[in-house]
């Protein structure tokens, strides 16, 4: 049996010291007596370092359990966990080194973890494992036999379709290939959250969590920008629909949705409000027949090439109602090519142009601005009993999209991954292969834990979310891979050298793509802040 136990013993060292920490910093920022007030986000904003490295510490542990289930698979596996284990420990102790006092706990409680640590961490356990990850990578998924056939499937659209356009779609900041969306399409991924009654493919169960992320790293794997981020808008609506549609608007939306018929654009986002959503202030304001929208959403990604749109406004003009003034409708819009669209209909304008962005090009986020925009009454989500309950709706898909954002990390940090192994091996500095250097190995053997285990930790929280649970993983999960992204694309990119600067290779972009990821479906600090530091202190 694989050798786990100094592991397992030492996750529970950092989980109890954690322990400590989350209990110290709910006393700091409770209302009332301990165990009995409420959190007060004032008080917590307080303590922001502390809660933020707090979160980071949570979410690293919580991968560190899900390297230890895929440790129990061999040996290989076991090496890999045990590395990763201990890297996450010490970025814990980076963490608390110097503000122990404000954490309420002695770096002395994480001392009988530390043999454990430093035998991971030597340069000669390093290179032993360095060994086996140029031979294996960053090891097998361990997916059931259904699984792998999902996973070859987008494996090789990404191959065969994806990948020869992705460069010339980003260097000419060009459009999303029509024949990758039919394609898609032929493929059944838009209907992967559908369920099977309304023309989907969704069962009800696990399959339907654990697929979609593993069809969303493999198209990332492809390209972040034309391939990774294609069927979240579609899986944000068709959650949200399911939730609280009424059944007429399930029999309307759904089927086009499977099919590719119906693009999905959503605007939740505004120029003044990011993730304050309780704050939004664009206005939906009943008239006859239906509503009038007006004012101005951004980081609207593909809403050009839409022509479904997921809008999040305010019905309720009283602001200090804040998320129950909120409702959401469907909006039906003509497809658009390219950077700018402008339509007229109904006395009503709806104006958009594409925010030029370094990175992530292709689908196209937009700012766009509507003028008395006229919805129908039958295209507000849940008709009378949706009103005010907007917010509520979208978050049953931006859960599921947080935990789709890892998984596109995780498909960009395997292709950065794979490029960097490759190069390490043919390129020849100073005689010697980069590869045969300790300090590549190094980086080779950190690229492939976390990699690993942001991959078997985005499977864990399918499982949760599955049964109904994984809210926080979800939230924890995208914090922590999309930050990991943004490590192992920059160290791709310099095992590449000067060539890692050029665009002629690959590993420039992803670079460039990684960097979005920290910040599109809940900016890392909210996230931390405001939901895993929260729900950590029991709120």
């Amino acid at each position: 049996m694989p050798d786990l136990e100094q592991a397992q013993a030492a996750v529970e060292t950092a989980s109890q010291a954690l322990d400590l920490a989350a209990a110290h910093l709910k006393e700091l920022s409770t209302d009332g007596p301990i165990n009995e007030g409420p959190i007060s986000v004032a008080k917590l904003d307080e303590h922001q370092i502390f809660a933020y490295d707090l979160a980071h510490a949570a979410s690293a542990l919580a991968g560190c359990r899900s390297m230890l289930a895929y440790g129990e698979y061999g040996d290989f596996e076991a090496a890999l966990a045990r590395f990763y284990i201990a890297d996450a420990i010490t970025d814990f102790v980076s963490r608390l080194i110097g503000r122990d006092q404000e954490w309420g706990v002695d770096p002395a409680a994480l001392s009988p973890a530390g043999a454990f640590v430093q035998a991971e961490r030597s340069p000669e356990a390093i290179e032993a494992l360095a060994a086996e990850v140029v031979k294996q990578g960053c090891g097998p998924a361990h997916l059931s036999d259904e699984f792998e056939l999902v996973s070859a499937t987008f494996r090789r659209f990404a191959e065969d379709k994806i990948r020869p356009v992705a460069e010339h779609v980003h260097r000419t900041n060009g459009d999303v290939p029509e024949d990758l969306i039919s394609g898609l399409a032929d493929l059944g991924a838009f209907g992967l959250s559908v369920p099977e009654e309304y023309g989907g493919y969704a069962g009800g169960g696990e399959s339907d969590y654990l697929g979609m992320v593993i069809a969303t790293e493999e198209l990332s794997w492809g390209s972040l920008g034309i391939g990774g981020s294609l069927i979240t808008r579609p899986e944000i609506l068709t959650r949200a629909i399911v939730k609280g549609g009424t059944e007429e608007q399930k029999q309307r939306w759904l089927p086009k949705i499977a099919t590719g018929e119906a693009m999905v654009g959503v605007m939740v986002t505004e120029p003044d409000f990011g993730s304050d959503v309780a704050n939004l202030s664009v206005m939906a304001t009943a008239v006859e027949g239906g509503y009038r929208i007006r004012g101005v959403k951004t980081w609207a990604t593909f809403a050009g090439r839409a022509n479904t749109l997921m809008v999040l406004a305010r019905t309720d003009p009283d602001r200090s109602k804040g998320h129950r003034g909120l409702s959401l409708f469907v909006v039906d819009k003509p497809e658009a090519a390219g950077h700018e669209f402008r339509f007229e209909a109904d006395g009503g304008v709806m104006e958009g142009r594409a925010i030029d962005t370094l990175g992530y090009r292709g689908m196209h986020s937009f700012e766009v601005s509507f003028d008395d925009w006229f919805v129908p009454e039958e295209n507000l989500v849940g008709g009378d009993e949706g009103l005010g309950k907007g917010f509520y709706l979208q978050m049953e898909g931006f859960e599921n999209g947080r935990l789709q954002t890892a998984a596109r990390a995780v498909g960009v940090m395997q292709a950065a991954f794979d490029a960097a192994r490759e190069y390490a091996h043919e390129r020849t500095v100073f005689g010697t292969p980069v590869g045969d250097y300790q300090l590549t190995k190094a980086k080779l053997v950190r690229m492939a834990a976390l990699i690993q285990a942001g991959r078997q930790f985005a499977y864990d929280v399918a499982r949760q979310m599955a049964r109904g649970e994984g809210a926080l993983g979800a939230a924890m999960v995208k914090a922590y891979v999309c930050r990991a992204a943004e490590w192992v694309t920059r160290e791709a990119q310099q095992i590449h050298g000067g060539m890692g600067y050029a665009e002629e290779y690959a590993v420039s972009r992803y670079f460039v793509d990684a960097r979005v990821l920290s910040i599109f479906e809940g900016a890392d600090e909210t996230l931390c802040l405001r939901v895993i530091a929260r729900r950590l202190l029991g709120d």
